[in-house]
């Protein structure tokens, strides 16, 4: 147990500390005495104050002790620890925690959990599911899928051991593989129930019908023409934005959604065009007059005409 009062022997030692403590830093660093702690019988933690720049209220910490029955008092250790008052970095969070959506810029590589909740393994199980045909492992030790054995021995067709992801360029026509791409079912990992409630939560929480967008909108998204479908289960509930005017350009909205730029709202009518140009060939004009020279007028005359007095 934990003695209360320091061992007088030992809390008088703080010469011994002092001269521990200014071995370690560097010099001029080591304050005036603050403290001196039991740590249990005959162990006294002295604490000096620390002076180094940017270590606002941390202490140099010396522990001495001394045997039972014994009168020296031997050095135990010399350390920089943070007071009540110290300055201290933020505590550390994981990048997972840290990271935002908009964080990654060009270049940067954003991995996935193993156990990510989000995914689950597709049609080919992923690299823990693959192998040969016979489930046991093919040529190169891979494995396929379970279930697919079977389908392809009733197919007699063949079937490419290993990942997709890392599948050559080109598979044989008419394999389980190529069917696979194909179908576009040949991804590792798929997303899972999870993820894609997930999703629908996070885009319904942007361009859902709660959004004060929406609540102003004259019309929904399902009746719009600028919605694209979109495939799958979410196709039910959301699709994309295709009008370049509009404040969701190229997102996934909700059906529930709405904005001004619905493409039936207000339909502008075509303008009137101007009746074409009469032009009346029938009425010949009187050609103008000219003044003479003696101060009279004389009519103009078309090419081969006289000019006559007046």
């Amino acid at each position: 147990m934990r003695s209360r009062t320091p061992d007088r022997l030992c809390a008088e030692a703080v010469d011994l500390a002092r001269t521990a403590a200014e071995e370690l830093a560097a010099p001029g660093t080591v304050g005036e005495h603050v403290d001196a702690v039991a740590d249990g019988d005959r162990v006294v933690t002295h604490l000096f104050e620390c002076k180094e720049p940017g270590y606002r209220g941390w202490r140099w910490a010396v522990t001495v002790a001394r045997a039972s029955r014994a009168k020296h008092v031997t050095l135990d250790e010399s350390v920089l620890l943070p007071g009540p008052d110290a300055l201290l970095a933020p505590e550390w969070v994981p990048w997972s925690e840290r990271l935002r959506p908009g964080d990654m810029g060009p270049g940067d590589l954003l991995p996935t959990e193993a156990e990510d909740l989000r995914l689950e393994p597709g049609i080919f199980g992923g690299a823990d599911d693959a192998g040969g045909a016979d489930g046991s492992g093919g040529a190169d030790g891979a494995r396929v899928a379970p279930g697919v054995a079977e389908l392809a021995d009733a197919e007699d067709a063949d079937v490419e051991p290993g990942s997709p992801a890392v599948q050559p360029d080109t598979t044989a026509r008419g394999s389980i593989a190529a069917v696979a791409d194909e179908l576009g079912l040949g991804r590792p990992r798929v997303l899972s129930r999870y993820g894609l409630h997930a999703a629908a939560d996070r885009w319904e929480e942007s361009y859902g019908p709660k959004t004060a967008m929406a609540q102003a909108a004259p019309a929904n998204c399902v009746s719009c023409g600028f919605l694209v479908p979109l495939a799958g289960s979410l196709r039910q509930a959301f699709g994309i934005c295709a009008n370049e005017f509009g404040p969701a350009d190229g997102h996934v909205v909700s059906l529930g959604y709405g904005c001004g730029g619905h493409s039936e709202a207000a339909v502008m009518p075509r303008p009137p065009r101007p009746a074409p140009p009469v032009i009346d060939e029938t009425v010949v004009d009187p050609l103008p007059l000219r003044p003479d020279r003696a101060g009279g007028s004389v009519e103009e005359s078309g090419p081969g005409e006289e000019f006559g007095h007046s």
